[in-house]
């Protein structure tokens, strides 16, 4: 019988245990002698009951933060259906591929919260800072789903419009961008669905929405608002799970 090939689903299973292995000292806790289940019972009372009367404080900034969401996600997309040109091996040269490419990698690498602490020191903290943070960091991962969706589909088809005459924005038009547009919006309703979460985290570092609410209480260990905001952001996530999955499978057919 002969042994198993090591192919690359076996060679990467046997790289993650080595990576998993190496990790576990991370494990280690403080050295204390501490009981850590009393410790989390202790701390999780002083979250129940969720304190609501702060409600009209914090529907505005909710409203905020949606807000920040939309138009963050709106110009990352515009922007990221140019930058996937360049990206798109199947579109544009390898050269330019490359450069695209390191550019996305480069700016996917940093966390969004980075982003916002970066906007706000050149816009002040405010609902802007929120935005210019969460386009510039939605742009990383927009860019390379849209790339990504460019070369999923049959270059032969805008080769052949080529072939009989179209231009190059032609053919990417009625070539490429009908076959892609599917997931271009599936991929931008993701984005949207995440940066709600990320609009509610980024005020932390002054760049609005509700996340100011939440460094606020925090500041003050006022636990049972902070656990209202939680509540309040968990049912928003939960009803946008939830449409964001219908719509997205009227976008993608079933195959």
């Amino acid at each position: 019988m002969k042994p198993p090939r090591l192919d690359a689903l076996r060679l990467t299973l046997i790289l993650f245990a080595l990576a998993v292995v190496f990790s576990l000292p991370a494990l280690r806790g403080s050295g204390r002698d501490l009981d850590y289940l009393a410790n989390f019972q202790r701390f999780a009372a002083r979250f129940w009951p969720p304190d609501f009367s702060v409600w009209p404080q914090i529907f505005p900034a909710l409203l905020e933060t949606l807000q920040i969401a939309v138009l963050g996600t709106l110009f990352a997309a515009l922007l990221s259906l140019v930058l996937a040109l360049a990206a798109a091996g199947t579109i544009s040269p390898r050269p330019v591929v490359l450069a695209a490419r390191f550019s996305l990698n480069a700016i996917r690498s940093i966390p969004s919260l980075v982003w916002a602490l970066l906007a706000v020191a050149i816009v002040g903290a405010n609902s802007l800072a929120g935005v210019l943070a969460l386009t510039a960091y939605s742009v990383g991962y927009l860019g390379k789903f849209f790339s990504d969706a460019y070369e999923s589909v049959d270059p032969g088809v805008a080769e052949g419009l080529r072939a009989v005459g179209a231009g190059r924005v032609q053919s990417f038009q009625y070539g490429i961008w009908p076959h892609a547009q599917p997931l271009v919006w599936s991929h931008t309703l993701w984005m949207l669905e995440y940066n709600i979460r990320a609009a509610a985290i980024i005020g932390y570092v002054g760049a609005g929405g509700i996340g100011v609410w939440l460094h606020t209480y925090q500041e003050f260990s006022q636990w049972d608002r902070f656990a209202a905001v939680l509540v309040v952001i968990l049912g928003v996530v939960i009803l946008l799970d939830f449409a964001g999955g219908r719509i997205r499978r009227q976008f993608t057919p079933a195959t």
